[in-house]
């Protein structure tokens, strides 16, 4: 999806995302968030934070930032930082995730929750999420990749051409957030429902 596309789309999901897809994502991100809870590094930031539904459940004592593209969303994770009194969220911002602007090495853990398939270049943001986390840390990845055969890679490949008034990509390939040569493979696993959604976890071993 281009980036004017992302935005209208995210625009008109926002009120009702919590209600829609947010709650069909629920089980990719409490396993995600459960992950990082038991990880023992404090810094976490999350690319595409949306309307802040993992925020709640992060560990109080660890620091999370929080960036996501479209303002419409961010604005409802504002709210909810606001409302809930989520002290641990030390910061959200509107920003692309292929221009993530933070420093090299600067977070333990990188979290993208069902992010990989809607964004414009998705390799230059795992590029991106690599370059910020540090050596030895994790970006943990929940997302929905494209099965290669059977009746549901036949559903998803129908899908595909209305990826711009969906949101995502229901056609989208693994290899593409696998391409990065610092990047390791250290759990993958399927989630419900029916494993429509796979839990990632990758290690980054630059120095």
């Amino acid at each position: 999806m281009e980036p004017n596309e992302i935005k209208s789309s995210y625009s008109r999901w926002a009120p009702v995302y919590d209600y829609t897809f947010g709650a069909v994502t629920n089980v990719g991100r409490r396993a995600t968030v459960e992950y990082i809870n038991g990880q023992s590094g404090t810094t976490v930031l999350e690319v595409g934070v949306g309307t802040g539904l993992a925020l709640r459940y992060y560990r109080s004592d660890l620091c999370v930032t929080g960036v996501d593209f479209s303002e419409e969303m961010l604005g409802e994770a504002q709210d909810k930082v606001a409302r809930l009194g989520l002290h641990h969220v030390k910061d959200l911002r509107q920003m692309d995730a292929r221009y993530l602007d933070f420093p090299d090495d600067h977070f333990d853990t990188v979290a993208a929750m069902h992010l990989v398939s809607v964004v414009p270049e998705p390799e230059r943001v795992m590029a991106e999420m690599a370059r910020v986390c540090k050596p030895g840390g994790k970006i943990v990845i929940t997302n929905h990749f494209a099965r290669e055969t059977g009746f549901l890679a036949r559903v998803e490949r129908f899908f595909a051409p209305f990826e711009n008034v969906l949101g995502w990509h229901s056609d989208f390939a693994i290899n593409t957030v696998l391409q990065q040569p610092n990047l390791s493979v250290v759990e993958k696993k399927p989630l419900p429902p029916m494993g429509m959604m796979t839990f990632l976890v990758l290690q980054n071993a630059s120095g």
